[in-house]
């Protein structure tokens, strides 16, 4: 469909990663190259004005973000897109600085289901948002500290000589960043005020995450993989958000949904568990001038694709895939199932998306958890319960999920922007 090769995509996608250290940067990033392409904001605490051929978005707490396009013609149903912004990590607490006569450490709380010892001895800084009182409002203001600010120091072996037999890590103990000496004259809230440029007691509140600044690569003999943080699930919200804007999105209401918090359950304002999609969806019908009833026959006949990364067969430990549903890095888009629905997909669903997929030449692959291996669970079956419509959850191949680095195929990212123009066309 494109003449842009498997490693120019993947630059692309390193690029944006490494422009959004935390879901806020994310957010701002898409909106931005929206409203560059001249689709009109939306604010949830206005009255809306939909019309026929336009194209719009709106944010939620700069978190989360929805766009979605207005054919010319009649409209039959509605496309929907959802991926998250999210990714395991850590985030700081108030009041963070923990010192004693030697060091200063912050103190911090595990956000997410990460591999802990993946951020230990690793280049890390800081990004997220704080608060301030600006002329009596509260007003947010992003930060991302450019530079090497942090980093988790391990134990040397020669004071622990069992580390290498298993360890069981303490996030309160073992897990605490270094930030300076007790020598240190700028204290970290001092840091994080300057990069905003205001005064550090005009921060009423943060939300301040650790990212890492292991740069993303593309590697192999071939150039057959990427590297990166965050591609959990950066490579779904990147690849899903292009093929969306690339798409010619005729002949349905189409939709692509970003959320926030699927690492930590979804059940927040900005998750797949609040009414963000369903507002979205019954006020696009209200400001169209549709029926209600009309509006929910729209939804019975429409269509969701859940997508967030999903586990590719380990090197070197195949014994925890399924015995016949083991995706391969690069060998396409995996189809995920679960008997307890954890993933929305089940027989028809997965049927239509192979079959979209098949009449486009991209190919698919299957996910199963072990039977006696319990796996996570996704946006697609918790969005269901506010907004019930036919879904299928799928992802791209990855090793090392939930690590600070992970690794992907270089040709998956490509294969879900093409599966993403079929769907929305």
């Amino acid at each position: 469909m494109r003449k842009t090769t498997f490693e120019d995509i993947s630059k692309d996608l390193l690029h944006f990663i490494t422009k959004s250290p935390s879901p806020y940067h994310v957010v701002k990033n898409m909106k931005s190259a929206l409203v560059y392409s001249n689709y009109i904001e939306l604010r949830e605490e206005d009255e809306w004005n939909i019309e026929k051929g336009g194209h719009y978005v709106v944010t939620r707490n700069g978190s989360a973000l929805i766009s979605f396009t207005v054919p010319d013609e009649e409209i039959y149903s509605f496309r929907i897109v959802a991926a998250h912004n999210d990714s395991p990590t850590f985030q700081i607490k108030e009041n963070p600085e923990l010192q004693d006569n030697t060091y200063i450490r912050l103190n911090v709380e595990g956000y997410g289901g990460m591999i802990m010892n993946s951020w230990i001895d690793r280049p890390l800084s800081v990004a997220g948002r704080i608060y301030i009182n600006k002329e009596g409002t509260i007003t947010p203001e992003m930060i991302a500290i450019d530079g090497t600010t942090l980093i988790i120091p391990s134990v040397a072996i020669h004071m622990n000589r069992e580390i290498n037999k298993g360890y069981t890590w303490n996030i309160q103990k073992d897990l605490l960043p270094l930030y300076g000496t007790a020598e240190t004259k700028i204290s970290f809230m001092q840091m994080i005020a300057a990069a905003a440029n205001v005064t550090t007691d005009s921060i009423l509140g943060h939300d301040l995450f650790l990212y890492s600044r292991v740069p993303g690569t593309i590697w192999g003999i071939e150039k057959e993989f990427i590297s990166s943080p965050r591609l959990d699930d950066l490579q779904c919200a990147f690849a899903a958000f292009r093929g969306y804007a690339l798409a010619k999105k005729q002949n349905h209401i189409c939709i692509y949904v970003l959320f926030n918090h699927e690492e930590v359950g979804s059940g927040t304002n900005e998750g797949a568990g609040s009414t963000l999609l369903l507002n979205t969806v019954l006020r696009i019908g209200q400001s169209l001038g549709y029926s209600f009833d009309k509006t929910m026959a729209m939804i019975a006949r429409s269509w969701m694709v859940s997508a967030d990364n999903a586990h590719a067969v380990h090197p070197n430990h195949p014994e925890y895939a399924d015995f016949n549903n083991r995706p391969t890095l690069n060998k396409g888009i995996v189809i995920k199932h679960n008997a307890s629905r954890h993933y929305a997909t089940d027989g028809y669903s997965a049927a239509r998306f192979r079959a979209l997929c098949d009449n486009h030449n991209i190919p698919t692959q299957t996910f199963t958890n072990r039977s006696d291996i319990s796996g996570g669970s996704t946006l697609g079956h918790i969005s269901n319960t506010k907004l019930s419509i036919p879904t299928v959850d799928i992802g791209l191949p990855q090793l090392s999920m939930h690590s600070s680095y992970e690794t992907a195929g270089i040709k998956d990212t490509s294969y879900l922007i093409d599966s993403m123009i079929a769907f929305f066309e």
